[in-house]
């Protein structure tokens, strides 16, 4: 018997009807910010800001990327706070609750200054032309690709290669994989409208951290010996795992923490600067425990998990790699992106 649901709304404006399966919108816009500005907007230093929230993990990738690459004098951020209305993502973190650069309330005004009829999901990460006060693109898998390929004359003495020519393929193919069974996976098992729906992603997804499990056994890193985009892509899920997804979403086959190459995987990467530095477990619990309402009707957020094993000797080193390559590790963050004291590990 198929079980009854109310419908839903994702938190990307995705709309879940009673007895579905969770299907993301992927309409993104799809501008790009290139080198010949094909597309009318040209790299600039200065010119664009970075819209993210750290509590999701789609935003989350472009704050790593962005970091690494050391391209924080070029693209300022601007963060939103960790909850948000059905219209969108709001600055309430800052002074006044209006973002100081854009000088905007919601990432919607963004949207909208581009698209007065824009009726669907206002979503971050997403890049915004401070001049015209208009939103550029919100295609978050193209703009950590176009950070790393687009941007290079910003790139910091020491930026990794991200993506690299020879390994493209590879890290298309794994980041595809990990895309439609583990980042999204967890979403179609949290959101599925139904009994068998959330079943199929259930076993989809622990299928994929299986192979993921092997995979990462006698290697580093996901392609190659360095850390690349498809590291990226999988860490953010990692991170969130036990914190949400483990409980919130049903993903609760077992814990991060109990598939031994993926959560010392995990904390390789976490305790990589440019990684965890990034990661605010406060906000990210905030978010989908309060967000969610037609999941967690209380809105109360859990106390647990305990986080500390984060921090903990994951002895990767033994399988070697080189994490940045040719190239340095970031400096620390910006005084003013560290993450609020108490909200990480």
């Amino acid at each position: 018997m198929t079980e009854q649901t109310e419908d839903r709304t994702a938190e990307d404006g995705t709309y879940v009807e009673a007895d579905a399966e969770f299907t993301r919108d992927t309409r993104y816009i799809p501008t790009r910010i290139t080198v010949d500005g094909r597309d009318g907007y040209r790299v600039e230093s200065g010119r664009y800001r970075l819209v993210v929230a750290r509590a999701c993990p789609w935003a989350n990738r472009a704050i790593i990327v962005r970091r690494l690459l050391g391209l924080e004098d070029a693209l300022s951020m601007g963060l939103c706070g960790p909850t948000h209305d059905k219209r969108s993502w709001t600055f309430d973190l800052d002074p006044g609750g209006i973002d100081p650069v854009l000088k905007i309330p919601r990432l919607q005004d963004a949207f909208l200054a581009r698209f007065p009829d824009y009726a669907r999901g206002i979503t971050v990460p997403s890049i915004v032309d401070v001049p015209t006060g208009q939103v550029v693109t919100n295609d978050y898998p193209q703009i950590t690709l176009d950070l790393s390929s687009e941007w290079t004359q910003y790139h910091r003495n020491g930026a990794p290669d991200l993506y690299p020519d020879n390994l493209r393929d590879e890290i298309d193919e794994v980041a595809d994989l990990v895309f439609h069974d583990v980042n999204n996976g967890v979403y179609r098992c949290g959101f599925a409208g139904s009994q068998e729906a959330y079943e199929s992603a259930y076993y989809s997804l622990f299928a994929r951290l299986d192979w993921l499990e092997d995979r990462l056994t006698d290697r580093r890193f996901l392609v190659g010996d360095t850390i690349t985009e498809a590291d990226v892509r999988l860490f953010t899920t990692l991170a969130r795992f036990d914190a949400v997804y483990h409980g919130h979403f049903k993903c609760n086959r077992n814990k991060l923490n109990e598939m031994p190459a993926l959560w010392n995987y995990a904390r390789d990467l976490f305790q990589t600067p440019g990684f965890g530095d990034t990661i605010d477990f406060t906000q990210i619990k905030q978010h989908y425990y309060m967000v969610h309402t037609d999941i967690n009707p209380t809105r109360i957020v859990p106390v647990g998990p305990d986080l500390s094993g984060w921090l903990a000797p994951h002895g990767r080193e033994q399988l070697g790699g080189r994490p940045f390559g040719d190239g340095t590790p970031p400096p620390p963050p910006k005084p003013t992106e560290v993450v609020p004291a108490g909200h990480g590990t």
